[in-house]
């Protein structure tokens, strides 16, 4: 017999149990299914949580004022302010890894436009904020050092306080709304950034220029020190490693530390951050991946027992076979190509269904669907080796079956 009627024969003998057939593949149908649809789900979370922090910038440290310690009472970081405004322009100015530096002075306050009202987050900044955090303008510019001088009551305003001030879809440039009772002209519009890690909208906000900021919305002034943080960005040849040791002997020496002590400031890389998160990620999906893994080897068990059963319920069929002269090869090929069909059978099957699971989740869970050809070839390729591996044991018994005692089976 050649290789090509040795599979319709093993076709046939599938299809005569059609039922048993499915239910023996099903383990396998759910192996690779499983494997496909976990290592998806695992790399849609990456890009996810990658697109996160993606949005609040690229090699990004945050300078924070220092802790408050006196009369017994402690506080943490920025309960006492310690970073100055000078402060910020040694940084962009005097450390070579640093590519670009602003503020963030944030309150939460009430606007108004002509005939509605909104409570937003307020942000007084600098020009260099947009580049920093990567906010991009949708609309009208953003505004300038010159605004920034001059104390300009300019904003720019993101689309969720534009769609509660004026509804969605409304240009908002030009316009004049109030912020604590003062008009400020909206120059810009931001494009939509989604939320942060914590779960903050970021289009739920206004920027203001700094000086603007301090003078109409701020309640209180310190004078020389910024009431907020500064957001750095490391140049991307140096990295946020080195930025941060620049920035700490920077600050430390203007503030006059001696060797042995602490810092009145804190320094936090957002990278290190989100490469904890994404090896999190990383090893929640092997884990997932290698549960999903251990059901094909159960599958292949079930393979291997229907196949024994198989054998017994057929020990006439191959002695009358080899009584014409099947040879035992033949009869190992034949229960050999039954098995792996099953595995290729279920493999193709789970392939789909993964890829279907997969992406349903990524549309419940709004993650970008990530499906790998490389995982799709390997989870096959695998059940395919699981088919013969299990399957070789009852291939090789029915191919060692005596004919005469084969015939005389009942």
């Amino acid at each position: 017999m050649n290789i090509l009627e040795t599979m319709m024969l093993a076709v046939r003998s599938l299809l005569r149990s059609k039922m048993r057939s499915f239910l023996t593949a099903l383990g396998i149908i759910i192996g690779v299914g499983a494997v496909i649809a976990m290592v998806a789900i695992g790399d849609g979370a990456r890009a996810s949580v990658q697109k996160v922090f993606d949005s609040m910038g690229t090699n990004l440290l945050i300078v924070m004022p220092g802790s408050n310690n006196s009369g017994g009472a402690r506080g943490g970081f920025g309960s006492q302010p310690s970073i100055t405004w000078d402060d910020l322009e040694a940084i962009r100015t005097q450390v070579s890894s640093v590519h670009a530096a602003a503020p963030e002075m944030r309150t939460n306050t009430q606007v108004f436009s002509e005939d509605q009202n909104w409570t937003t987050n307020v942000t007084g900044t600098t020009p260099d904020f947009f580049d920093v955090r990567g906010w991009t303008i949708a609309r009208g510019r953003r505004f300038t050092e010159a605004d920034v001088e001059a104390g300009a009551k300019v904003a720019v305003i993101g689309q969720t306080v534009v769609e509660k001030l004026y509804g969605a879809g409304f240009d908002p440039v030009g316009q004049v709304i109030r912020i604590k009772k003062t008009p400020f002209t909206i120059i810009g519009m931001t494009a939509r950034k989604g939320q942060s890690p914590m779960g903050q909208d970021y289009d739920d906000s206004i920027l203001v220029p700094a000086t603007t900021f301090q003078r109409q919305v701020q309640s209180q002034s310190l004078g020389k020190f910024i009431t907020g943080i500064i957001y750095v960005q490391a140049d991307a040849t140096a990295g946020t490693a080195k930025a941060q040791q620049d920035v700490t002997t920077l600050l430390r020496e203007r503030h006059r530390l001696a060797e042995d002590a602490t810092n009145d400031f804190d320094i936090r890389d957002l990278s290190e951050l989100a490469n904890s998160r994404q090896q999190s990620t990383e090893t929640l999906s092997l884990l997932l991946a290698s549960i999903a893994a251990v059901s094909l080897v159960v599958g292949g068990i079930g393979i291997m027992n229907i196949m024994l059963v198989s054998v017994t319920e057929r020990t006439r069929e191959i002695g009358v076979r080899v009584a014409v002269g099947a040879r035992p090869q033949d009869i190992l090929a034949q229960f050999l190509i039954e098995a792996l069909t099953l595995s290729l059978l279920g493999g193709l099957i789970g392939a789909a269904a993964g890829i279907g699971v997969a992406r349903f989740l990524a549309s419940q869970f709004q993650w970008p669907l990530l499906i790998r050809p490389d995982v799709i070839v390997l989870a096959l390729g695998f059940s395919a080796l699981v088919g013969v591996g299990f399957g070789l044991y009852p291939a090789r018994k029915a191919s060692q079956l005596d004919p005469i005692d084969a015939l005389r089976y009942e």
